[in-house]
């Protein structure tokens, strides 16, 4: 079976470094999806604004291998303990497709308009679903290793005047993923200086212990 992007979807991020290894987990971080000329019908997105989420089935576009390795080790587990790939939603995948969970937060015309991303900008997108609550989710549901690691989040330093430098609409997305902890999980080091682009905007900032301080913000 051979398939091809229905539409492509828009974010700030222009590399991986920053984005959230999880969808919802930035819920102001928004994203444009933009349909393909082929699939440019009102009519394939009639009734779609009565739901308030969807799943993306994508492409991990920047993270193409061709060697299969059966084994990933998970950001959760702090980079340093394997498990199966299909144990795990490493992006490093036999077909690297994703699954994501967005927020519906308006159409369009042939757009659709969502938040809580985790994707590349320009990210393939091959089908779209509505979710659907009562199916989809499944209160007793067990979350294996990632259920036995806690999960801490970092308290962002963001001086006002570098603050001021963002624009007023993104600037709560950026803390959010800044506070996700955009670092490879194995790195500690304190002295080093690490970037984050997003949109327009080169962020530099460290990290001692729970504690992320950006130091400096250029624009591009």
């Amino acid at each position: 079976m051979n398939i091809e992007p229905v539409a492509y979807i828009y974010t700030d991020f222009k590399e991986k470094f920053g984005i959230p290894r999880q969808s919802g987990r930035v819920p102001s971080l928004s994203g444009r999806i933009v349909f393909d000329a082929r699939y440019k019908n009102p009519d394939a997105l009639r009734g779609i604004e009565k739901f308030s989420h969807l799943w993306l089935i994508f492409d991990f576009s920047a993270s193409h291998s061709e060697e299969f390795s059966p084994t990933v080790r998970p950001p959760r587990l702090g980079g340093n303990e394997r498990v199966g790939v299909f144990a795990s939603r490493s992006p490093f995948r036999p077909n690297s497709l994703g699954l994501s969970c967005v927020k519906l937060d308006r159409v369009e015309e042939d757009a659709l308009y969502v938040s809580g991303v985790d994707m590349l900008d320009g990210t393939p997108i091959y089908d779209i679903k509505p979710y659907i609550p009562y199916s989809d989710c499944i209160a007793e549901a067990t979350g294996g290793y990632t259920d036995e690691v806690e999960r801490k989040s970092l308290t962002v330093k963001f001086p006002q005047d570098l603050l001021e430098v963002i624009p007023e609409d993104k600037r709560d997305a950026v803390l959010g993923c800044l506070a996700e902890d955009p670092r490879p999980s194995y790195h500690d080091d304190a002295d080093r200086i690490y970037n984050m682009k997003f949109s327009c905007y080169d962020i530099h900032f460290t990290v001692e212990g729970e504690a992320l301080k950006v130091i400096e913000v250029d624009k591009k």
